[in-house]
């Protein structure tokens, strides 16, 4: 059902797109029409699909990088509190960075190659990865952690049989936030400074106002923005074992 509304959603705003074109006319370098777009798209299919496969590469490759991340900090930080409370407000505050701050150093640094890009990517999915994770794990209820105590479980034991598998609900929420959110951070890298991907067309699109070739690549960032969050739902479903195993202490024990 909420996909029948989101699509008769999207087939009005195009039909309302396409009569605003057609009865104000603005130039079309500052609003194509939809149907302008669609000819962008198909005109210059190959040469869109080359630089797509680029910035996916980099988005795939910093998805993985950053969720492997935030979880292995998230988890460190719980491990190990002292240090955690040395590290947490480090990590909150470079949180609090634009990552349009951030994506000229990294060019800097990394140079106008994929790494920098991948980089980026990288920070935008560990902070939501990271926060949501190790939020999880702190919040483990106290009656199931009174009950582990009666064993012979130590704490190392406890974290990794007990509060990991109970903060994994919370790590797959943060993981659902920042997905969709990877391809902002490569594109944001592509702005900067590339050679290739779709950031770098929308760049030098606009700048020869090919205004069609900007939505066009926009288009393609919106698809892959929603493919990659029905991907990781669908990775996700049908996977019942986030909550805690039926016999905790006999497993802590072992």
């Amino acid at each position: 059902m909420q996909s029948r509304f989101a699509a008769l959603g999207l087939f009005l705003l195009l039909v309302s797109w396409q009569l605003a074109v057609q009865v104000f006319s603005p130039p079309r370098y500052l609003l194509p029409s939809p149907l302008a777009v669609v000819q962008a798209l198909v005109g210059q299919s190959g040469f869109l699909a080359h630089h797509t496969l680029v910035t996916l590469s980099e988005i795939l490759a910093g998805l993985i990088a950053g969720s492997i991340f935030g979880a292995a900090v998230a988890f460190l930080v719980v491990a190990f509190p002292r240090a955690g409370r040395l590290a947490w407000p480090i990590i909150l505050i470079l949180q609090t960075f634009p990552v349009f701050v951030l994506a000229p150093i990294l060019v800097l640094w990394l140079g106008f190659g994929m790494a920098s890009k991948v980089m980026m990517t990288t920070l935008v999915i560990f902070f939501p990865v990271a926060s949501a994770f190790a939020d999880g794990l702190r919040r483990t209820e106290p009656a199931i952690l009174e009950a582990a105590a009666l064993t012979r479980a130590t704490p190392w034991q406890i974290l990794v049989r007990l509060r990991t598998p109970i903060a994994l609900p919370a790590l797959v929420s943060g993981l659902r936030v920042a997905v969709p959110l990877a391809p902002l951070g490569a594109v944001i890298g592509e702005w900067v400074g590339a050679s290739a991907g779709l950031g770098f067309v929308m760049v030098q699109a606009n700048a020869r106002m090919q205004t069609d070739t900007v939505f066009a690549a926009m288009t393609i960032l919106a698809l892959t923005s929603v493919a990659l969050r029905l991907g990781f739902d669908r990775l996700v479903k049908g996977h019942p074992h986030w909550a805690i195993e039926t016999e905790p202490q006999t497993q802590l024990s072992s």
